[in-house]
């Protein structure tokens, strides 16, 4: 029975290491992202005349791209080891931000915020990270873990738009985000230690039994739902994140001046990430109390209601900050929810390249979002265009969760005799 405790115990310790070092890379591969809506400003006065579309769809390219290779990245995680995948996005998010930050050109922006910095995110946050904590815990605890996780990561996201918020009064756009670069280096110290000690029943880690996991995915509908709705996530949180620092400067009514307007926009995206804290860890408890696809239902109509009072009423600097508690509460909550149930219908094995897939959609999203929110403004002043819209893809959302199934798949790849 000691041997056996201590064998438990030995265990635990390990799993909350795994905890600790994976919340602290999520948290400085998140933070380092969300400041970008802080320069877009600057940076497209500074570069590109004043339009803003321009880095808009750099970032946009980011998100994309994000997406794009998050199944790539994965499938590295799957095969090779969780550690090469996190390894190699740390150094692409790296030179990603030094050819930000020397570029001056859009193509080099689109290379350097959009391609490299979306691949660095892409090695660096949920879909590698999570994949290890959720192969590492407790298989009655792993939506507990995955919550704590990802609401931890939320703190990145509360520091450092708040520093950029202070540095951007005092410095130019490229002498802070060189700043906001340096913070990306304690990520180095936590990559050793994300190596799950316990590994599932089934080490085969062959092209083959990918494959066949994708097409059985691909092939349950429960899946299918939860990639589209997940989109929906993605367009959400990626427009907010690029777009409100400038929708506050240019249509909140306050005497304040334009930077210290965009400095608003800024602290609402931290007092966002804040939130998301608190948010996140209630939606993973509500998680292990009711059905996973009807918390996930309740939190995409929950948005569409907050963005619909946010722009029906007068954009304050109040109305702002009370929008930001309340997305922030909705903000990364569907994350652990939505790894849960990949976990549910299939288990630990391929959760890599599974979750990578679901999170293309969540960045296809993301790309039109922020993509969208450029071109609109740039022809329109104005992004009311893009609020409905998110306020639609919010109620399309909730009604397909509303349908998914919250258990394991059929072996459909094996059924077909594979």
């Amino acid at each position: 029975m000691t041997a056996h405790a201590t064998t438990i115990g030995s265990a635990n310790r390990g799993t909350l290491i795994i905890v600790v070092a994976g919340s602290i890379v999520l948290a400085l591969a998140f933070g380092v992202r969300s400041v970008f809506g802080g320069v877009v400003e600057p940076l497209s006065n500074d570069l590109f005349d004043g339009r803003i579309e321009v880095f808009s769809l750099s970032i946009a390219i980011q998100n994309l791209v994000w997406g794009l290779a998050q199944p790539g990245f994965g499938i590295i995680a799957d095969k090779y080891g969780d550690r090469r995948a996190l390894w190699l996005g740390f150094f692409c998010y790296v030179a990603g931000m030094a050819v930000c930050i020397a570029g001056s050109t859009a193509f080099s922006q689109h290379i350097g915020a959009g391609v490299l910095v979306g691949m660095g995110i892409s090695g660096t946050a949920f879909g590698v990270v999570l994949a290890v904590v959720g192969r590492a815990a407790p298989e009655d605890k792993r939506s507990y873990y995955l919550g704590i996780t990802s609401a931890m990561g939320s703190t990145g996201q509360v520091v450092l738009p708040l520093l950029v918020s202070w540095l951007i009064e005092w410095l130019d756009w490229r002498t802070t985000l060189i700043v906001v670069t340096f913070a990306l280096a304690p990520m180095a110290v936590c990559i050793p230690f994300l190596r799950a000690q316990t590994r599932p029943a089934v080490r085969t880690a062959d092209s083959v039994s990918l494959a066949r996991a994708v097409r059985q995915a691909f092939g349950h509908s429960s899946y299918t739902l939860l990639s589209a709705g997940f989109f929906v996530c993605g367009f959400h949180l990626a427009f907010i994140t690029a777009h409100l620092p400038s929708y506050v400067q240019n249509f909140c009514v306050s005497t304040a001046s334009a930077a210290e307007l965009r400095a608003l926009g800024l602290q609402a995206l931290a007092l966002a990430g804040f939130a998301n804290i608190f948010g996140t860890l209630f939606a993973s408890h509500l998680g292990t109390r009711f059905p996973k696809p009807y918390v996930l239902a309740a939190i995409y109509a929950l948005r569409a209601l907050a963005i619909l009072i946010f722009i029906t009423l007068p954009v304050t600097p109040t109305s702002v900050l009370i929008f930001a508690l309340a997305m922030g509460g909705l903000w990364l909550s569907t994350v652990p929810l939505t790894s849960a149930l990949i976990l549910t219908m299939f288990g630990p094995r391929a959760m890599g390249t599974l979750f990578g897939f679901v999170f293309l959609s969540h960045q296809l999203g993301g790309f039109a979002g922020v993509w969208l929110g450029g071109f609109v403004f740039d022809r329109y002043a104005s992004y009311d265009q893009v609020w409905y819209l998110a306020i639609a893809l919010g109620l399309v959302s909730a009604l397909a969760h509303l349908l998914v199934r919250e258990r394991p798949a059929p072996c459909i790849g094996l059924a077909h005799g594979e």
